[in-house]
């Protein structure tokens, strides 16, 4: 039988574990939380945006602007590449001031966006990245939501209307229908067509995936001059963009997705299901409004994929900008996704 005395020292015994036990628990909810701050200080959000947050969702811990009143109409903006979430920085502030809730997400490969796992397979392919988004809007507990993009944030967002139309109260989607078919892929261009596709080639290859990683910088932005020949952004703009290449997984993602849309490299089993369904090039019926621009060329009437579109369903041709829609004419985007919100209520 233990003593008065053993009682004691094993309680204080057990005491000090308890303590130390708490502050190690408080020690590494500190660290992680200093982490999450380095994390969101690695790159300077344009105020307009509203607070850079981050959010576990899926396979990844996303970074994520929100603006506007938690229980306004939740709009989502999806930036493409080689662009980023600014894109928006003038779409967001007519929207919030409309009294919308804006969330614009970096996607995987790009800004404060990093995956949960470095196990994981940094895949490119489109059903992926609408499936990053869907996660996301299931942990920021986001039932239905207007989604808007250009570039591959319009191809994630017309995907999602694909597969998920019950997620969508309306859809934004500058230069149409453009969900991927690899088979149609396979099919050679006209010479003039596959000139416009000279980086895909290009990153086809080795020295392309390493001239790409090594110069990134000035690749991008030579892409943003050739697609928007009309834009004098300056060199301030180009950099609060280019600040989100700085990711860890930037050129894994977009070396892959380009691969994987001529049928280079394999995409994931888990999405066979998903992809098969977007092979049949499904109609999409949710409310649309499409835009198109100058870089659009011979399709900007949007004739070759209108009948993709079987909701209500309209289409705009801005003239004298170029792919950037979104920051190259700010008023003409958010007066869609504006509109197209009318759409669902009438």
């Amino acid at each position: 039988m233990k003593t008065i005395s053993q009682i004691k020292t094993i309680i204080k015994a057990t005491a000090s574990k308890a303590v130390l036990i708490a502050v190690l628990l408080f020690a590494a909810t500190q660290i992680s939380a200093q982490s999450n701050q380095q994390k969101t200080k690695e790159i300077e959000v344009s105020s307009s945006l509203g607070t850079l947050k981050q959010i576990n969702a899926g396979l990844l811990n996303v970074g994520y602007t929100e603006a506007g009143p938690s229980n306004g109409t939740p709009v989502i903006l999806l930036h493409g590449w080689p662009y980023d979430i600014h894109s928006y920085n003038e779409v967001v502030p007519i929207l919030v001031s409309k009294g919308y809730r804006v969330i614009t997400p970096y996607l995987r490969g790009s800004g404060t966006t990093r995956f949960l796992s470095k196990d994981t397979f940094r895949n490119g392919q489109q059903a992926a990245l609408a499936s990053d988004i869907i996660a996301l809007m299931d942990a920021l507990k986001i039932d239905k939501a207007i989604i808007g993009g250009f570039d591959w944030g319009a191809r994630t967002a017309v995907v999602m209307a694909a597969l998920w139309p019950e997620r969508l109260q309306g859809l934004v989607s500058v230069s149409g229908y453009l969900v991927v078919n690899l088979e149609a892929n396979l099919k050679p261009l006209p010479p003039k067509a596959e000139l416009g596709w000279w980086y895909q080639y290009y990153f086809a290859t080795e020295r392309g995936k390493a001239g790409y990683a090594q110069n990134t910088y000035e690749f991008n932005k030579q892409i943003w001059q050739i697609a928007s020949p009309l834009w004098n952004f300056d060199k301030a703009t180009y950099d609060q963009t280019a600040q989100s290449f700085d990711n860890p997984d930037h050129v894994a993602i977009v070396i892959h997705n380009y691969r994987w849309r001529q049928s280079l490299e394999a995409g994931e089993s888990k999405y066979d299901s998903l992809e098969k369904r977007l092979a049949a090039r499904p109609a999409i019926k949710v409310p649309t409004i499409t835009i198109a621009s100058d870089f659009d060329g011979a399709y900007a009437d949007g004739k070759a994929y209108a009948d993709k579109f079987t909701g209500k369903y309209a289409h705009r041709i801005l003239k004298g900008i170029g792919h950037n829609v979104p920051q190259e004419d700010p008023k003409a985007f958010a007066q869609a996704i504006i509109d197209v919100d009318a759409f669902g209520k009438n």
